[in-house]
């Protein structure tokens, strides 16, 4: 994938001021996407042992669902070029999946650290998908998280 496909995803997260809010980014290598939620203090849900927020591991799991549809939509050319952000960071943003539900599978408790994540479509059609997505922190076989979605595609 290309940078200036990157470079969608990355304005589409700092047009959402909850992501901004997380600091969550999308990195490439080759055609895998990767999400990071990068820490810091203010996502320590439990500080006793300390934990990350569940609330903020999901939402974070969550991103990366939509995020994984939005890059294969790219890929088919299914997203048009986002135009670039205003400085009130406006402007209009594709139509985006909608969440229909999602499960989350704490497996163990997130550390004070950085946590990456990539999503697998198991199935996406005109109208609905079907998303995968794991978790970690140091090794990408020692999964903390994982998460199964259903996602409500929308048309133009």
């Amino acid at each position: 994938m290309s940078e200036h496909d990157v470079t969608i995803l990355r304005d589409l997260a700092a047009r959402i001021p909850y992501l901004g809010f997380l600091g969550i980014r999308f990195e490439t290598a080759g055609a895998e996407l990767t999400a990071v939620l990068p820490y810091k203090p203010d996502l320590i849900g439990n500080p006793l042992i300390p934990a990350l927020h569940g609330g903020a591991t999901a939402a974070f799991l969550e991103v990366m669902a939509i995020a994984g549809l939005v890059w294969s939509g790219m890929r088919q050319g299914q997203y048009p070029a986002v135009p670039p952000a205003s400085q009130d960071n406006t402007g209009a943003l594709p139509p985006l999946p909608k969440t229909i539900d999602l499960t989350i599978d704490y497996l163990r408790p997130g550390q004070p650290r950085d946590a990456f994540a990539r999503a697998r479509i198991n199935r996406s059609g005109r109208r609905y998908a079907s998303v995968h997505v794991e978790a970690w922190q140091d090794d990408p076989q020692r999964l903390f998280v994982q998460a199964t979605g259903h996602f409500l595609m929308r048309g133009e």
